[in-house]
């Protein structure tokens, strides 16, 4: 898995820098996710839990997914700004519980 970086875009508003790249899997499946984050993470010289990855396409025919990225200043900048479903899927918040309910009820 190689990854290349498109383009790099600094965000102080939301306290972010927002990466497009284009990631090269020749001889095997689209990375997961969780490969990916990892990665960038590594790239970057940061920790995965300030990486969100928003979206990844694969390119039909070719060993080549692009992608685009966020990395937060901090874990809280990420946990304010992002949607729940991404924060769920990073695992920066935990999925809220169903109270069950009393047999008299």
């Amino acid at each position: 898995m190689e990854i290349d970086i498109k383009d790099k875009k600094e965000n102080p508003l939301l306290n972010r820098t927002e990466l497009w790249f284009k990631l090269a899997h020749e001889a095997t499946g689209t990375p997961a996710k969780k490969d990916v984050r990892e990665a960038l993470a590594k790239m970057t010289n940061t920790t995965k839990e300030r990486v969100v990855i928003d979206h990844m396409s694969t390119i039909f025919g070719k060993g080549e997914t692009v992608g685009y990225a966020k990395i937060y200043k901090s874990k809280q900048d990420a946990v304010n700004v992002e949607r729940s479903a991404i924060k769920l899927r990073h695992g920066l918040i935990e999925p809220k519980k169903k109270e069950e309910k009393k047999e008299g009820e």
